[in-house]
């Protein structure tokens, strides 16, 4: 026995010599394109620049060509927009919370045609009807995925009527994930926590929008909507800070159409009235509409109280009644 497992021992040791002599010999047998190179052997520049008319690797200090043949690893096709780039793609869509499922499962398309482009025969459309059937049937597969798969359609339909960017929607759909993991739905209507979810998200991605603004796009009141949000941040520990009047100075800007320097004399004056405390306890939408209308005088391009407050969702008043404060405590004369 102690005979047989000396051999065994010395046939593994000699197993271990004859795989790190095949790995030394396959190193040294490695093409320099295929070695990745960081310096220039000749001057050790790090300044190495790809050549793909040429397959080669060059210096940009010296010139010497470092490696050559090296193989291309982008496609083989060449794309001048993002729409031909989505046309010549062979790859599905990334992965993304907005969808019940991610994403990741495939879909029938509801056109009778191959991927040839050919019309699929009277014959195999009845087939291809039951599969599209039962392809959105398995994709909703109990009562939890039914309600994620409502509500996520009802924020991006939110979302597309307040033109809110992609990462706005990805961060409201999260929410409403976690809030679904905590069970925070039970008793509340789905259309409120999404609605919720939504103004959250608008106000964690630095892109706010008013409750007034929320409740016109959705089919709850903007009690429900203020209500379930004050629920699912207190639960959810979300960490939002209250809203800055200087957040809504470039959306209000560009439904006034004003120039770039209004833009920037209201945000300096609102910065201005940060700094003296004026913009507390205040409705940011006011202030920041009040710091636009006052901009717009001193630019020398006005405009009225009315057209600013349709802008901005407040009153003529509140618009007096803030700019008269700004312009006493900033002693900013106006000529009207």
């Amino acid at each position: 026995m102690v005979e047989i497992e000396k051999v065994r021992y010395a046939d593994s040791i000699q197993r271990d010599q004859i795989q790190r002599m095949i790995r030394s010999r396959q190193q040294k047998e490695r093409s320099p394109e295929e070695v990745e190179v960081r310096e220039c052997p000749e001057c050790s520049s790090l300044n190495l620049v790809h050549d793909y008319e040429r397959a080669e690797l060059v210096c940009g200090d010296c010139g010497l060509v470092v490696a050559a043949d090296f193989v291309d690893e982008g496609p083989e096709w060449r794309a001048f927009d993002h729409d031909q780039r989505m046309k010549r793609s062979r790859v599905g869509a990334p992965m993304t919370y907005t969808i019940h499922d991610k994403g990741l499962s495939t879909m029938i398309d509801w056109r009778n045609r191959d991927s040839y482009g050919k019309s699929i025969s009277s014959k195999n459309r009845a087939q291809l009807y039951r599969l599209r059937k039962w392809q959105r049937r398995i994709r909703v597969s109990n009562a939890t995925e039914r309600n994620l798969a409502f509500a996520l359609s009802e924020l991006d339909r939110m979302a597309s009527a307040l033109g809110l960017p992609r990462t706005v929607r990805e961060t409201a759909s999260v929410i409403y994930r976690k809030a679904v993991d905590k069970n925070l739905i039970r008793g509340r209507s789905i259309e409120g926590v999404a609605a919720a979810a939504l103004y959250a998200s608008c106000r964690q991605c630095g892109v706010p929008r008013t409750l007034d603004e929320v409740e016109s796009v959705s089919r709850v009141s903007r009690k429900e909507i203020g209500r379930t949000y004050r629920f699912i941040s207190r639960e959810l520990k979300l960490k939002l800070l209250p809203t800055s009047p200087i957040d809504y100075v470039p959306r209000f800007c560009s439904g006034l159409k004003l120039k770039g320097d209004v833009q920037a004399k209201s945000i300096e004056i609102l910065r201005q009235a940060s700094e003296k405390e004026l913009t507390s306890g205040r409705g940011p939408t006011g202030v920041a509409a009040a710091a636009i209308y006052i901009a717009s005088i001193l630019c020398g391009d006005r405009k009225t109280q009315r057209e600013v407050a349709e802008v901005a969702g407040v009153t003529e008043v509140t618009i007096r009644n803030r700019y008269k404060e700004l312009a006493e405590e900033l002693d900013i004369e106006i000529i009207l």
